[in-house]
């Protein structure tokens, strides 16, 4: 009998699927319970910085594609507008990111990151490596470069949008979160 984890969390008996040993959850439920683990230490580590993790994907698009709009960003980020307004209202009011009026098109703003939000994104990336590290320490750089590869192939096939945490398609429905 193999004593596997199902997907809502109870616990199965049955014969073991080849290549699952006894007492190993099943990879889909693995997936799920590192990437809650590593979106929480995320947030915490980025808490130190006085950020959200909605934060760091606006500043890592807003540096990769100067003068963006805020709608073409909610876009991007396949967010609903109206929140995504207010966490730019926040970095704006902190002095990391400024709306500028849009060459192009009077009605829109272009969004642009200060001086201290390039530092901040610096800083950004410092956690972002400082968490990688940390979370693939149990893996050889080979092993890290192959489960990249392996995931990226997943994200593809599951038509996720690169580069952008699905987290933020459900932040316009969700209650925000403080801190």
């Amino acid at each position: 009998m193999c004593n596997n984890v199902d997907m809502t969390g109870g616990e199965n008996s049955h014969d073991c699927p080849p290549g699952v040993e006894r007492g190993h959850a099943p990879a889909a439920f693995l997936l799920a319970q590192v990437g809650a683990h590593a979106a929480a230490k995320f947030a915490e580590r980025l808490a130190e910085l006085d950020l959200v993790p909605a934060h760091a994907g606006i500043f890592r698009i807003v540096a990769a594609t100067p003068a963006i709009s805020q709608q073409a960003l909610a876009t991007t980020l396949r967010t609903v507008p109206s929140r995504l307004v207010a966490l730019i209202d926040d970095l704006e009011s902190r002095g990391l990111i400024e709306r500028r009026p849009h060459e192009t098109d009077r009605r829109s703003y272009a969004l642009h990151l200060t001086e201290k939000g390039r530092a901040t994104l610096q800083a950004i990336g410092r956690v972002g490596r400082e968490h990688q590290q940390a979370l693939l320490a149990a893996l050889s750089q080979a092993e890290q470069q192959q489960l990249a590869g392996l995931l990226q192939r997943i994200a593809q096939q599951q038509g996720l949008a690169p580069g952008v945490h699905p987290g933020f398609a459900h932040s316009g429905r969700q209650a925000p979160r403080n801190g």
